[in-house]
């Protein structure tokens, strides 16, 4: 029975702590060189070595796109191998080396297109482009910003982010209030993030409802029996019985754990009180039985169709008898 002391043992468990360790631990490292990157060498006082194509010509066209094989060529020095390198540890690199042709050399390195790192973007997203790693450290909530969630189709409860061969399961529904501890979760290369649809996150509205149908969730897992109920409706009131409002849960468990079955109670409308503190998860059956006299009236339907046959029948024979 749905009461309020089952409420209170069964109340939403905080998902404040719910963001395993490693997530938030993982503090982002002074950002590497790779290969697709393109940067921006300056010499000062020496515009040939820092714009070779002219200094006329946007930045872009004097950039050095480090190669494949992770290296760049650079005049005076040759093909030098930047791949893993940090910004700093480069430009200190090219200054020892360029030292030997020109005196004092005051070197400055930039990245002015970051190609080498990615964050992987897939689901119920509008843009799944994958968002680039810079400089500036990336947040989990930065990135879904950028992507921007598919609020009609998404399944906000259970964003997966993958990484170093593990998934994590997030609740967005609960992160977003606790949103003090989702700034800090900062992604990196090779992350994935996949934001499942919830075109399979049901609830199934049978029995004596005035719309039987399958409830969607939307985007969030916070549906209530009464508004499940609403959205069918509400029970009929010709036909049902108040109470007999029954929620069925793990019926199609593949453990072969046994199906819970809770009673609401709706014949006072108070009832419904606490209908909308009980929440229904995806899989639930909610079942309204019919009335006593509901009941009554269909057993008569399906015998009075019988009776009218033995009757006929009846008649049928007396007739023929009389004949005779």
């Amino acid at each position: 029975m749905i009461t309020p002391q089952l409420l209170a043992t069964n109340s939403p468990v905080s998902l404040s702590a719910a963001v395993p360790d490693a997530l938030l631990s993982y503090r982002p490292e002074p950002y590497h060189i790779g290969a697709g990157d393109t940067l921006y060498i300056t010499v000062w006082d020496h515009p040939e070595l820092t714009s070779p194509a002219g200094v006329q010509q946007q930045t872009a066209a004097n950039g050095r796109l480090v190669r494949s094989d992770g290296t760049l060529f650079y005049p005076y020095i040759g093909a030098v191998h930047v791949a893993g390198m940090t910004i700093e540890q480069l430009r200190q690199s090219i200054t020892s080396k360029l030292s030997t042709f020109v005196k004092d050399p005051q070197v400055d390195v930039n990245v002015v297109g970051y190609n080498s790192q990615h964050v992987m973007i897939q689901g119920a997203f509008i843009k799944t482009d994958p968002q680039p790693i810079n400089a500036v450290p990336l947040t989990l909530w930065q990135a879904l910003g950028t992507a921007n969630i598919n609020i009609t189709q998404a399944n906000i409860t259970d964003l997966i982010l993958s990484r170093d061969g593990h998934d994590y399961h997030l609740d967005l529904a609960a992160l977003n209030g606790a949103r003090s501890l989702s700034r800090d979760i900062y992604l990196k290369d090779g992350d994935r993030l996949f934001l499942p649809y919830n075109d399979t996150r049901e609830v199934y509205l049978m029995g004596e409802v005035i719309r039987p149908m399958a409830v969607n969730f939307g985007t969030s897992d916070a549906l209530t029996l009464t508004q499940a109920l609403g959205r069918a409706g509400g029970l009929n009131p010709l036909t049902a019985s108040g109470k007999q409002v029954y929620v069925i849960r793990g019926a199609n468990d593949l453990d072969n754990a046994p199906a819970k079955v809770f009673q609401l109670d709706a014949r006072s409308p108070a009832a419904f009180t606490l209908g909308d503190e009980f929440r229904v998860k995806p899989g639930d059956v909610v079942f309204v039985g019919p009335a006593g006299i509901t009941r009554w009236n269909r057993v008569l339907s399906q015998l009075l169709p019988s009776a009218s046959l033995i009757s006929s029948a009846a008649y049928t024979n007396y007739s023929v008898s009389e004949s005779h």
